[in-house]
């Protein structure tokens, strides 16, 4: 599967390139993703979070 968020589950969108002749062609916006060490209960595991979750305080980093 495609990079995506573990935690809220973001995943990359589509759309397009528009040049001023107007060609088009497509684009994708990744989110910005990092990866990060978790604690999951008593061990650390490292998982791909995107940073709006780590700004949030949705990850409790280890």
């Amino acid at each position: 599967m495609a990079r995506h968020c573990e935690v809220c589950g973001k995943v990359a969108s589509v759309g397009s390139n528009i040049s001023h002749a107007h060609n088009v062609t497509k684009r994708r916006w990744e989110p910005n993703l990092q990866r990060v060490r978790v604690k999951d209960g008593s061990t650390t595991k490292r998982i791909w979070v995107c940073t709006r979750c780590i700004r949030s305080g949705k990850v409790a980093k280890a």
